[in-house]
């Protein structure tokens, strides 16, 4: 796969960079995509690729940066944000917001790829397992994510027949900035590079084979188990 294209949005954060990591082990031209100009640049130097900061949700914005990156054999949407409680204390600002960082930006990416993507071509959407059952408190979140999914298999009787493949990673809680040990809820954690190591198993599948989405979780008993955080209610 050598200098073949490969875009992650929300590039800098753990997830995104767990996985452009192992795309540039792949030998893949990586390509990171986030809003945070400053530590974007300090993360593309650490990987040794290249960076366009930019708004995920914004179609402009986007389109520059397709059009920067180059022709994208991969694509990995992490872009995301978690925020929101519950609906009786929520400015409906903030499920907008949600929305719009998690889902809408999907759509931006997605369209803007699809219009450079050769057949080969692969998009996986990085989602959350909050999209399976939604989450008490985190309404905004869990409903973009279960839009994600829909968004994906939409995507899919599409593309597909152009020879395009279309995933989604589906992880439990991941151990990222994003989630607040304090929280109150007790988790046990993933970490950023099992979710990295199902998209570079993804992107070493022949384009025949379909695999529409990927669920993980971590163990919570045994020796593999980890520590978990937060505690009981």
């Amino acid at each position: 796969m050598s200098g073949e294209v490969a875009v992650v949005t929300g590039g800098s954060g753990g997830i995104g960079r767990a996985c452009a990591a192992v795309l540039a082990e792949r030998g893949y031209d990586v390509v990171l995509v986030a809003r945070n100009a400053e530590r974007l640049a300090e993360t593309a130097a650490g990987l040794g690729a290249r960076f366009v900061a930019a708004d995920c949700s914004r179609t402009e914005e986007v389109e520059w940066m397709m059009a920067e990156a180059g022709e994208p054999a991969v694509v990995v949407h992490a872009a995301g944000i978690l925020d929101g409680t519950f609906v009786s204390e929520q400015p409906v600002e903030v499920f907008d917001r949600v929305v719009e960082a998690n889902l809408r930006s999907a759509y931006v990416v997605t369209k803007a790829a699809l219009a450079r993507m050769k057949a080969g071509g692969r998009i996986i959407y990085i989602s959350s397992t909050a999209g399976l059952k939604g989450m008490r408190g985190l309404t905004a979140y869990s409903a973009s994510k279960a839009g994600l999914g829909a968004l994906a298999q939409s995507v899919a009787a599409e593309v597909e027949r152009d020879g395009i493949a279309i995933n989604l990673v589906t992880p439990a809680p991941v151990r990222t900035d994003m989630i607040d040990p304090e929280s109150g809820l007790l988790m046990w954690l993933l970490e950023p590079e099992d979710v990295a190591s199902a998209v570079g198993w993804l992107v070493g599948l022949h384009p025949r084979v379909v695999v529409r989405e990927i669920v993980l979780r971590s163990v919570t008993k045994g020796p593999f188990a980890p520590e978990p955080v937060g505690r009981r209610r």
